[in-house]
């Protein structure tokens, strides 16, 4: 293991960066699909078509939603590429991570369990259970890692934090440590490796 990493305990914080990145990509392609008038055009008549075949302790959900959004379908479709942009910009730039995957925790499972139908594993032929439940899983995941591996530092959030006290609070499952100051370091690195009672050598702490 690398010196750094026994110092501080962690693994190197690029692998869960990069999946970010990578996942805010994906995002990114899908949000620009959902700006084409394809999308807008289609847009009602993707969740009534799910509506049709599920079982009927379902049918009073699926009908509030068509009922609500109906009469709103160009601005409700233009809604949902704007969070899906947002989504998307917010996970490559690291920005507000914990609040962006929270909502986009939501978002997605409102997504699967309208326009997809919950994946429709009860309906015949049904071969998935839809995409957007796969999403939600990604999305607590990287909450996960960022509640274990802390701070980011390849994110927005991690130069916000220096300059505003209370940003954690958006962006860390848990508030960071405070940064070791150099000076602090030489006096910790002897404290470590200071001399027993019994004129040993005691052995160097772990910083955790």
């Amino acid at each position: 293991m690398a010196p750094a990493q026994q110092a501080t305990g962690r693994c190197n914080p690029w692998p869960k960066d990069a999946l970010r990145v990578s996942f805010g990509i994906i995002w990114l392609i899908d949000a620009v699909l959902k700006w084409l008038p394809g999308f807008r055009a289609g847009y009602m008549g993707v969740i009534m078509g799910e509506a049709q075949g599920q079982p009927g302790w379902l049918r009073p959900w699926f009908d509030f939603w068509i009922r609500f959004q109906h009469p709103y379908a160009m601005p409700m479709a233009y809604l949902v590429a704007i969070l899906e942009t947002l989504i998307a910009v917010a996970l490559i730039a690291g920005f507000a991570r914990k609040l962006t995957y929270t909502a986009a925790i939501v978002f997605s499972l409102l997504i699967w369990a309208t326009a997809e139908g919950f994946g429709g594993p009860y309906t015949s032929g049904a071969s998935d259970i839809g995409t957007a439940i796969i999403y939600a899983v990604v999305f607590a995941s990287l909450l996960a890692l960022s509640y274990y591996a802390g701070p980011s530092r390849y994110s927005a959030d991690y130069y916000i934090e220096k300059k505003v006290s209370w940003w954690w609070k958006v962006a860390e499952m848990r508030r960071p440590a405070p940064a070791q100051s150099p000076a602090q370091a030489p006096a910790l690195a002897h404290a470590n490796t200071a001399s027993a009672p019994d004129g040993t050598t005691a052995e160097p702490r772990r910083i955790p």
